[in-house]
């Protein structure tokens, strides 16, 4: 069985290289022995037959009508993804157009795909540096980098996890993204799962269990967890964080 990951839109929303998540996991995928490839979607009708997990990264503002039509061609498939159990991993702008809507600073709105609770709202400036989560399920800490000027309300009751060092989803909440079953938002930019292997494997899980597959980390996924663990310590000095449990 071959494991398909969907990279949606990736020509619009890769601004912070949010795009290439898909490619971590599906190297950790192999690593593992799994036979995995990566589907670049950026239309309904490039979509595979079969999808095991699903990456959304990140675009500019400008981009935001466009990706916004582009997705709702999409708008049954992504609500029975969520429904089915398909990880879906959304970041920033990609997380917020698959919210309720978007407020924009210029009092505009853009109406979102409804799949996850909670709305993007205007803040009173963009916020951008290091983001330090402590996560639920088991994923420990989290480490990242946030670049967003808008805060993100209505999630309250189901974070990704309560914030160490930064603002996450501001309005003085003290928490950071989403998580709606599988489906997962966040405003860690960048290469989320290389920074943080223990979200990515507990995404291969799933996907694993839902086709009916074991999924046991590889001998090559230790050794580049080592490089990882040292730039999340970095990272933590960094943030003025002390200490945290490895991820």
């Amino acid at each position: 069985m071959t494991l398909t990951i969907v990279s949606l839109l990736p020509s619009l929303q890769n601004t912070n290289g949010d795009a290439e998540n898909a490619a971590v996991l599906a190297a950790r995928a192999r690593w593992a022995g799994l036979d995995v490839r990566v589907v670049p979607v950026e239309r309904a009708d490039e979509l595979p037959a079969r999808v095991d997990a699903v990456v959304l990264g990140s675009g500019s503002d400008a981009s935001l009508p466009a990706a916004r039509e582009r997705l709702l061609e999409l708008l049954d498939e992504l609500r029975r993804w969520g429904t089915e159990g398909v990880p879906i991993l959304a970041v920033g702008t990609g997380w917020e157009l698959l919210s309720w809507g978007i407020e924009r600073a210029d009092g505009s709105t853009i109406e979102g795909l409804g799949i996850v609770a909670g709305r993007a709202v205007a803040r009173d400036g963009r916020v951008a540096g290091d983001l330090v989560v402590r996560a639920g399920g088991g994923l420990g800490v989290l480490v990242g980098f946030e670049n967003h000027a808008r805060d993100y309300v209505g999630a309250e009751g189901s974070p990704l996890g309560r914030v160490q060092a930064g603002s996450g989803n501001g309005r003085g909440a003290g928490q950071e993204g989403l998580r709606m079953g599988d489906v997962i938002g966040t405003h860690l930019h960048g290469p989320v799962l290389a920074k943080n292997p223990r979200l990515a494997d507990a995404i291969l899980e799933r996907m694993c269990a839902r086709a009916g597959l074991d999924y046991v980390p590889g001998k090559q996924a230790a050794v580049v967890d080592g490089y990882a663990e040292a730039a999340r310590a970095a990272q933590l000095r960094a943030a003025g964080v002390a200490t945290a449990a490895p991820a």
